[in-house]
């Protein structure tokens, strides 16, 4: 009983059919962008032609949506992982998320709520430090600042917080 080949590993499939199964197969894994599937696509050797009228269908169909993808990326990221604007800009620009689809997703997320949810991260990750060790305190200062740096923040915001949750 041998198996039947999958459509990519079928020699005599129509690219389109490949295509298809494909890109079916890597939306069964998660949303992913426009740009990562062409890459996969890509990789898998599909005619460039073929690659972009597939991508066009399921763009038309609504099984591909840039502009949901970068909005819940920048939901989950900022709540899940504290990230600043322009860590999550870059990520989306990784994910060939650019231009109006990725500031209309940015455009969610307030300044008010990128600095809480700083606050929120920092007064998580804060340890305890007795107030008179100067030299612990500004280890520990360093260690959220740079801690929020990391999440895409300016030096200056992650010190400031930084400073304000070890003083407050």
């Amino acid at each position: 009983m041998g198996r039947s080949p999958e459509p990519e590993e079928d020699r005599e499939a129509d690219p389109e059919s490949v295509a298809r199964a494909i890109l079916l197969r890597q939306l069964t894994l998660g949303p992913k962008t426009r740009h990562q599937l062409a890459e996969k696509l890509r990789g898998r050797n599909v005619p460039e032609d073929v690659a972009q009228a597939v991508l066009t269908r399921f763009e038309d169909v609504g099984l591909i949506n840039d502009a949901e993808f970068a909005g819940m990326w920048v939901r989950t990221r900022s709540s899940g992982k504290s990230l600043s604007k322009a860590a999550l800009r870059r990520e989306l620009a990784q994910k060939g998320i650019v231009g109006a689809a990725a500031e209309g997703a940015l455009s969610d997320l307030s300044d008010d709520d990128e600095l809480e949810a700083a606050r929120r991260l920092v007064a998580r990750k804060r340890r305890p430090v007795d107030a008179t060790d100067l030299s612990a305190r500004d280890k520990e200062l360093r260690r959220l600042a740079s801690m929020l740096a990391r999440k895409g923040h300016s030096s200056g915001r992650a010190f400031r917080l930084a400073a304000e949750a070890l003083d407050g």
